[in-house]
């Protein structure tokens, strides 16, 4: 089940929404989000849902363990454990068949390749898992002692498949707290709709134009294809992801649960380091938190963590060859950067940073975009004067008229508008009815313009439900 089908915004949704207010005590709250977020996350597929259970009850106990030792030794055994189990997991579901079959072509081996179905998820949820326990052992939280409540923090339903990447410091006082306000369902319904038009209206439309040029055909494409097809690329992936992360934050909060943010306009950054302080912001305080401290390079060489923290993002986002090199790619720049420092960054033009970090992001996603190596070596010359195609074709003129309001629309909304608009409201004394009704007539209509094109639509899940 995902957040963008009729389904789930006519039926689950609004089942999960009377269930949670129809009961009144906190502990019947969380146990309605639990029966549905495991509901949730069987959808299609019931055996996935046991390996959830599983990592719960061993990371329950490995929390418990690391409250209760007595010594500093027992509580970094428990700790290894758990690192090892939670690591291990994504390694078996994630990268064992990536990894068999280039043992088989350096040592020209035979051993069978492993078909393991990826589990939704699962590194999302193993990382908020590991977030926890090295935080019990750290002695930034306190191990949970009730199951069921540790169970509602990792299964949660509206962060549990693409993040944000929640810790449980961050939401721990709401499992028992928690209250929702009308303006909370509010925001939370704005924030939901908004992220459900970035979706269906923006990304999934964006998609198929991307698909028409770039899906199978990077050999044929010209210099100018080539280029409109990427950068169509790199909008349709911000609205999706973003657009979850919106529908996740949104429907967190009318349950009462304040997510961080995970996405900040990132497009407007001027350089690399600011585009990751404002993309996919939890994964990257995850690493900058959890990682960082413990490389075996630590503050001694910099710039050699720094790259083992991009390997390991660039390894995060799948078993593919491709995403190793598109994290040493923006470890690259980062670390390029890091040794220019921040005022000789500031001495270049404003216009030339731009130019600079969007060129840099743009051909990063093609690299992140073609996991077959003959694709993205054609993809390379394709950008280049090179490309044995030519520099134009008709078929991207008429592509781009055909579809000018959307691809306007999209780079609008890479801007603050709904930032703007608050401070316009907030400013707007005597017209708080007028704004109020605006934002409801506005939300109605993308709500309605987005169920519209979800019937008879082919259902394009989150991109990042894979990862």
């Amino acid at each position: 089940m995902i957040f963008s089908s009729l389904i789930f915004l006519y039926a689950f949704f609004p089942l999960c929404l009377i269930a949670y207010f129809l009961v009144k005590p906190i502990k019947g709250k969380n146990a309605v989000l639990i029966v549905f977020s495991l509901v949730f996350y069987a959808w299609g597929e019931p055996v996935r849902i046991a390996f959830l259970l599983l990592s719960s009850v061993i990371n329950y106990f490995i929390g418990i363990g690391i409250g209760k030792a007595k010594t500093d030794k027992i509580q970094k055994l428990l700790l290894a454990g758990g690192l090892v189990y939670n690591i291990g997991m994504i390694g078996v579901f994630k990268y064992s068949g990536f990894i068999t079959e280039n043992i088989n072509s350096i040592f020209r081996a035979n051993i069978p390749v492993p078909d393991i179905a990826v589990m939704a998820g699962i590194s999302f949820y193993t990382f908020q898992i590991i977030s926890y326990i090295v935080d019990c052992y750290w002695g930034k939280v306190e191990p949970q002692k009730n199951f069921f409540k540790l169970l509602l923090y990792i299964c949660l339903f509206p962060q549990l498949i693409a993040g944000p990447i929640v810790r449980y410091s961050t939401i721990a006082e709401e499992i028992d707290n928690r209250h929702t306000s009308i303006a909370d369902l509010s925001e939370g319904l704005t924030r939901f709709v908004v992220g459900l038009a970035k979706k269906v209206i923006l990304a999934d439309q964006l998609l198929r134009i991307v698909n028409d040029f770039l899906q199978g055909k990077v050999g044929t494409l010209t210099v100018a294809g080539t280029w409109y097809g990427i950068i169509l690329y790199s909008l349709y992936i911000y609205f999706d992801f973003s657009g979850y992360s919106d529908m996740a934050i949104g429907m967190g909060r009318m349950f009462g649960f304040h997510f961080n943010e995970n996405f900040n306009h990132p497009y407007l950054c001027k350089d690399i380091q600011e585009f990751w302080q404002r993309w996919h912001i939890s994964l990257g305080s995850f690493f900058r938190d959890y990682l960082m401290p413990v490389t075996f390079f630590g503050r001694r060489n910099k710039y050699l963590s720094l790259l083992l923290i991009w390997l390991c993002t660039g390894i995060w986002h799948g078993a593919s060859w491709n995403y190793v090199i598109w994290g040493l790619y923006y470890g690259a720049f980062i670390m390029l950067e890091n040794a220019l420092g921040k005022k000789r960054m500031n001495k270049i033009p404003i216009v030339i940073r731009h130019i600079y970090s969007k060129l840099v992001i743009i051909i990063g996603f093609g690299i992140f975009y073609f996991e077959d190596f003959n694709e993205l070596g054609m993809f390379f010359r394709n950008l280049t004067p090179a490309n044995p195609n030519g520099w134009g074709s008709v078929i991207e003129v008429i592509s781009l008229c055909n579809n000018l309001w959307l691809i306007v629309a999209a780079v609008i909304c890479t801007f603050p508008i709904m930032a703007a608009a608050k401070k316009l409201a907030a400013r707007s004394e005597g017209w708080d009815t007028a704004i109020s009704v605006s934002r409801t007539v506005v939300c109605a209509g993308m709500l309605l313009l987005s169920s519209v094109l979800l019937v008879d639509a082919t259902t394009n899940a989150f991109l990042y439900w894979r990862f």
